[in-house]
């Protein structure tokens, strides 16, 4: 079994995530956003909008300032001249996806979600479900709000009165979603608007779902996550699509019979870790990048404390008085560390984007971190057209920061 430094891992690990390709000096085209995609496979979706919605910012830490519009017109959009890219679907979890991807995740090689919760409720309401696909038929892409509307005859009525009430709708309409039957046509202010699964995807890719099985889902399911993680242990590939233990360690082992994945021994690991024959070593790892919770470079916590020794939990949840680090909170890359980490809020009101704590690592240096993470933020607000940046004096980097954010 071939050994690998932890150092080794870890610039395997960013190259993998598309850390060695430098920004592009123009502004990003929809071929920037393509290599990407071919690279991380997929982009989380979360609602939480303190800074920035989670889908957006995995392209802004590889790519610098691009549009947005990039990435809507990838994913809720579709012409002749640029076809749909993106599909959503429960993937690491809420996801957005490449369209020819979407088959691999009903063809059962991944873990129930929660959608599957509301199978009874569905399998109750037989008249419910032929109810909503027959509003999203006709009315779709459609919210949620606006079926329940529909099916109460356009206007208001006492919810006793239905036997079932929006909850409900909404319920089975996430059933729909996570078993195939719909997907998200479009979005209207993050609202996910339903539609017909084969009025969004091409016939072919439709097609596939019927024929691909759960064996052949999980192979290429782990194929790609060991494509986007570069080296990494069988709980590592299989978390980043969230895949069935069993499928996911018995496709391990028929792709290192195949020779797609190599068994490797990596420092300090402490657990068996596997290579995609195709990853490469970057010599150095140069730039930096700030990361939201959600990037797939770090989504996992117990592998990112792995490779760059970096304890780092979200405290989204956690009462205020109880956070550590702070609500929404943006590690920084610098040269291939994880040297640091920013507790952020965009302040659009105010056209501000806020920096409510910043905590450097025990071995960063302190004054060139504060000057390279001040030029980030610096571009990030830019990019998210706010006017300034403020630091609060919150964590022991604030105050070198502060004095060179001035």
């Amino acid at each position: 079994m071939q050994k690998m430094s932890a150092d080794v891992a870890r610039r395997m690990a960013l190259g993998a995530q598309g850390f060695t390709d430098p920004r592009p000096a123009a502004a990003p085209t929809r071929r920037h956003l393509q290599k990407v995609l071919s690279r991380v496979r997929l982009l989380q979706l979360d609602s939480v909008n303190v800074a920035v919605r989670a889908h957006y910012m995995p392209l802004f830490s590889r790519l610098g300032a691009y549009s947005p519009s990039l990435l809507d017109e990838a994913a809720w959009s579709h012409s002749a001249r640029r076809p749909r890219l993106l599909v959503e679907s429960w993937a690491h979890e809420a996801s957005l996806v490449p369209v020819e991807d979407w088959p691999l995740f009903h063809s059962g090689a991944k873990r129930d979600g929660w959608w599957k919760n509301y199978s009874a409720m569905a399998e109750r309401s037989p008249q419910l479900v032929d109810d909503i696909l027959a509003v999203v038929k006709e009315l779709g892409p459609v919210g949620a709000g606006a079926i329940e509307k529909a099916l109460a005859g356009g206007g208001p009525r006492a919810k006793e009165q239905w036997g079932w009430n929006w909850s409900e709708v909404k319920k089975v309409c996430e059933y729909l979603f996570g078993s195939g039957v719909l997907t998200t046509g479009s979005r209207r202010s993050f609202e996910r608007l339903y539609d017909l699964s084969e009025r969004v995807l091409p016939p072919e890719v439709l097609a596939r779902r019927m024929s691909i099985s759960a064996e052949e889902g999980s192979r290429e399911l782990v194929a790609r996550a060991a494509t986007a993680l570069g080296v990494a242990t069988e709980p590592d590939l299989r978390d980043y699509y969230r895949l069935q233990p069993g499928r996911s360690r018995q496709a391990v082992a028929e792709l290192v019979e195949e020779g797609v994945l190599e068994p490797v021994e990596v420092q300090g690991w402490g657990a068996p870790a596997y290579r995609h024959v195709e990853a490469r070593v970057p010599r150095r790892i140069t730039g930096r990048a700030l990361l939201c919770p959600f990037d797939p470079l770090i989504w996992e916590r117990a592998r990112t404390e792995r490779i760059f020794d970096f304890f780092y939990r979200i405290e989204i949840y956690v009462p205020a008085p109880k956070r550590v680090h702070g609500y929404y909170v943006f590690p920084f890359l610098l040269d291939g560390e994880l040297v640091g980490r920013v507790d952020l809020k965009a302040d659009r009101a105010a056209g501000v984007l806020r920096v409510q704590g910043a905590y450097s690592e025990p071995t960063a240096d302190v004054g060139r971190v504060a000057v390279e993470l001040a030029a980030e933020l610096r571009h990030m607000a830019d990019w998210l057209e706010l006017d300034t940046v403020e630091v609060v004096p919150r964590g022991d980097l604030a105050p070198t920061l502060k004095a060179v954010v001035g």
